[in-house]
């Protein structure tokens, strides 16, 4: 049997991926930021998120628009039977509340910090949307090679049963061998299959995570700086990770609602005017001022309080478990990272030895000194290495991103897209004061950015 040099029989499998990239990349290669801007702008859970970031915007509104005069009208006809007459009446009535010890001014408070919590979970949205494309992309690539490398196994396997064949016509080896090249000529196969097969449930993953299911994709690209120590990075994801600040957020709410709480035990006091018309135009007017406030309520308002209470000292027990679960996720993010790269390390070292053995396993063979299963064994060992070497890598890809976003940066504007991204802070800007007409002018400019921006 003739021995095939090792980088013929394995070169196409140690750049598997890359060589079907490079075969296709002047097919406009999609990059990873493509992808990563393909999933920002098609994301139904981020654009779903914007919605309720919205509702809460008016809230704002909503709470504005209860502090100004409240006017209605009423009109009305009647007809008596004693007089056999009709008598019309039409009337106008304004309140507005005058003051309440500031329990109007805790609400829009709490209405605007509820905005800003949302705005901290809309951040987090996108950093789960921005991690799960970066994983779909890797999956795909990785598969990609599992792919040429298992049928590059296949040829070569091939090959070894053909070469086996041979010699057991010349009488060199027995059928035993022959029929070991079999063997490992159908596990191929199967494997094959089974690599095939991921490949489809990643382009699947893919398609959910980006919204298009892959073509040709580019190598990926340099891996984004993190930090220098476990500990720089925990204090970065405690002052920028969106689930610290929205703990933080929640807690400014508690208190406010504590202090809503006790502002409802209050009184408040509100002008009112009235004006009517009968049918003779005889007109009556009255205006006048009136202080409210509870008695008697069965205790609800003090046990609203007490809940509110309560409800803060539980927020304030939220932070502090977020910060411990931060501080818990970049700790594991970072060994997660350590592992990977000393995996990669060893793989390659793997690769390395299992190369050697390899050689020498088929030129002991060729002297009759080793037997075909020897060879096909040697041959596995080495796919095998090559094979955990690029789920190594993939490993080691997408931990750098999982640790990023543990410090909260995974986000368009952190990875430096180059696109437009959501504002925020364009929509509540155009609703904040609580105009009173449908459309203004801010809001139809940010009607286009929308639509632009779902246009990309």
């Amino acid at each position: 049997m003739v021995a095939m040099p090792i980088k013929r029989i394995f070169g196409i499998g140690l750049k598997a991926g890359a060589v079907l990239i490079a075969v296709s990349g002047s097919v406009q290669a999609e990059s990873l930021a493509d992808a990563l801007t393909s999933a920002y702008r098609n994301s139904g859970l981020i654009a779903q998120n914007r919605a309720l970031l919205r509702a809460a915007d008016e809230g704002v509104a909503q709470s504005v628009a209860s502090l100004r005069p409240v006017v209605d009208y009423t009109a009305s006809t009647n007809y008596s039977s004693l007089s056999d007459s009709l008598a019309s009446s039409f009337g106008i009535s304004a309140s507005m509340l005058l003051y309440d010890f500031g329990g109007s001014t805790i609400r829009t408070d709490l209405a605007k910090e509820n905005v800003l919590s949302l705005r901290e979970s809309l951040i987090g949205i996108e950093q789960d949307v921005m991690l799960r494309a970066v994983a779909a992309y890797v999956a795909v690539q990785r598969d990609i090679s599992f792919v040429a490398l298992s049928e590059n196994n296949q040829r070569v396997i091939t090959q070894e049963l053909r070469a086996a064949r041979d010699r057991f016509d010349l009488g060199e080896i027995t059928r035993t061998d022959v029929s070991s090249a079999q063997a490992r000529l159908a596990a191929t196969k199967g494997n094959l299959a089974l690599a095939k097969g991921n490949l489809a449930s990643s382009r699947e993953e893919y398609r959910a995570a980006i919204g298009s299911y892959p073509g040709s994709l580019a190598g990926l690209p340099k891996l984004p700086a993190t930090a220098n120590s476990l500990e720089a990075a925990r204090s970065v994801a405690r002052l920028h990770h969106p689930d610290m600040l929205q703990a933080q957020r929640g807690v400014v709410i508690a208190d406010l609602n504590v202090a809503a709480a006790a502002a409802a035990m209050k009184p408040s006091i509100r002008g009112n005017a009235n004006l009517s018309l009968d049918q003779d135009g005889e007109d009556t007017h009255s205006l006048g001022v009136t202080l409210s406030g509870p008695i008697y309520r069965g205790g609800l308002l003090a046990s609203s309080y007490r809940s509110a209470a309560a409800q803060r000292d539980a927020s304030r027990a939220v932070l502090h478990l977020t910060r411990l679960s931060i501080d818990q996720n970049v700790g594991n993010a970072w060994s997660r990272l350590a592992v990977a790269d000393a995996q990669l390390q060893a793989r390659d070292q793997e690769i390395q030895a299992a190369s050697v053995a390899f050689e020498g396993v088929r030129e002991e063979a060729s002297l009759g000194a080793r037997t075909t299963l020897d060879v096909l064994d040697a041959e596995q060992e080495l796919l095998d290495a090559r094979s955990s070497r690029v789920s190594a890598d993939s490993d080691r890809y997408v931990a750098v991103y999982t640790l990023l976003e543990t410090m909260g940066l995974l986000t368009v504007d952190h990875l430096r897209l180059g696109i437009a991204t959501y504002d925020p802070a364009a929509y509540y800007n155009a609703v904040k004061t609580a105009p009173t007409y449908k459309v203004s002018p801010q809001g139809k400019k940010l009607d286009s950015v929308l639509k632009a921006l779902g246009k990309k």
